[in-house]
């Protein structure tokens, strides 16, 4: 990797970066975004790195990434299920949404921390972190807002598959998101929005914002060489809410039907927070659940078929994405898929009801050839879209000249881009 500290005929660039997580290890969409976007700056620019962490540790990075980092310790709290419900209860009778009051209370030790320097360029990840405009503006030339969802979205789609409490719960958190999303995205110099839906939602919140689309994606790597298995993967963080849901409606609307279609096949839960999702799954039908695991990227290669039975989210979906990259056949709800560019039936399946998702497992479960097909097909157009430097390219453009209304944020006429 080239950085402007090793480029001498690199235009010198300073970015600032606040995260309310780390980019490696690249476990999960969040993640992986914010890498990218290390990525793509370091390439032509020193970037400096906030990190919010439980941990109080600095995040391991690959050498040359960033120039340095601050680390801003959270206070430790309980993360079992009760405890969790009880916050977020407290949350909603504040009025304030779960994450936002997480990574809240710190605007001094941040402005403390920032004292002295100067960027071009300060990017605040997630919106979770967008309260901490003003520290960030202080010491930046310009700020950007990267939108790994559009959070009342998200809220708003919670409550309609909740019930009872939570759903009230999930309501009162989307009202609070949609004032909060449109008191703070005009005041950043740029939104980036994982989607072209997402940033219909974020102009109509904020119609004098500047929104534009930096695609999800993930590095380009050669398709695993990974035997087949007769199971069926979805992967998430069971830790949040969509995930949670999802895992429930699969356990009691279509995995019953596919075991009494397909008994062979087995459904192989992969990803953290298995102790959010354990209690849903019945005894007796074939359902494995790995825990954290080091690289999920293996068991999703592994897999007959790939799901992602979403009812609810924002952003798009990195577990489709590692599948096409990993050449496994998708079926995936409309809303799993929401903002990503594909041909049904060709790229991957959509099916929205329980018997029709079924039926969409046990059709391709049956049919070798069609799966082999739709793989290759969700193979190509991982690598034609949805690369790092498919994304890098969409972002080039976002940047460039009288597309914010400011000047470029670097210049094109140098070896900034040289890999």
């Amino acid at each position: 990797m080239t950085t402007a500290a090793s480029d001498p005929d690199a235009p010198v660039r300073s970015v600032l970066m606040l995260s309310p997580e780390p980019p490696y290890p690249m476990h999960g969409g969040g993640a992986y975004r914010i890498a990218s976007l290390a990525h793509y700056f370091a390439r032509f620019a020193h970037v400096d790195l906030v990190l919010f962490s439980d941990s109080g540790m600095p995040a391991v990075l690959p050498a040359g990434l960033v120039r340095s980092q601050t680390v801003i310790r959270l206070p430790i709290h309980k993360r079992g299920i009760f405890a969790r419900y009880f916050r977020n209860a407290g949350r909603a009778f504040r009025g304030v949404p779960p994450l936002i009051d997480r990574l809240s209370g710190h605007a001094g030790e941040l402005a403390q921390a920032l004292s002295g320097r100067h960027y071009d360029l300060g990017i605040v990840e997630h919106f979770w972190c967008a309260p901490y405009l003003e520290q960030i503006a202080a010491v930046c030339d310009r700020t950007a807002l990267d939108l790994h969802n559009i959070e009342s979205v998200l809220h708003e789609r919670c409550a309609l598959t909740s019930s009872g409490l939570v759903a009230l719960g999930q309501r009162r958190f989307f009202r609070c998101s949609r004032r909060l999303e449109a008191a703070l995205f005009p005041g950043y110099s740029l939104c980036l929005a994982a989607s072209a839906e997402d940033a219909a939602a974020a102009r109509r919140l904020a119609p004098a914002g500047r929104v534009e689309v930096y695609p999800n994606s993930l590095p380009e790597v050669p398709v695993p060489n990974v035997r087949e298995e007769p199971v069926v993967v979805f992967s998430g963080n069971f830790e949040y809410h969509p995930n949670i849901d999802a895992v429930e409606f699969l356990a009691n609307s279509i995995w019953p039907g596919v075991r009494s279609r397909c008994p062979e096949l087995r459904l192989r839960l992969v990803g953290r927070g298995d102790r959010f999702v354990r209690h849903l799954l019945p005894s007796g039908l074939n359902i494995e659940v790995t825990g954290p695991i080091e690289d999920a990227r293996a068991e999703i290669a592994a897999a007959r078929i790939v799901i992602a039975p979403l009812r609810a989210g924002s952003g798009t979906r990195i577990k489709i994405l590692e599948a096409w990259a990993a050449a496994r056949p998708v079926v995936a709800t409309s809303i799993a898929a929401e903002g990503l560019e594909y041909r049904q039936d060709c790229d991957l399946l959509i099916a929205n009801e329980g018997p029709s998702i079924v039926g969409a497992i046990a059709g391709l479960n049956a049919e070798p050839a069609r799966r082999a097909r739709i793989a290759a097909s969700g193979r190509r157009l991982f690598e034609e879209r949805y690369t790092w430097n498919a994304s890098w390219r969409a972002l080039s453009t976002a940047l460039s000249p009288g597309r914010t209304g400011t000047a470029p944020l670097y210049t094109e006429d140098s070896n900034a881009n040289r890999r």
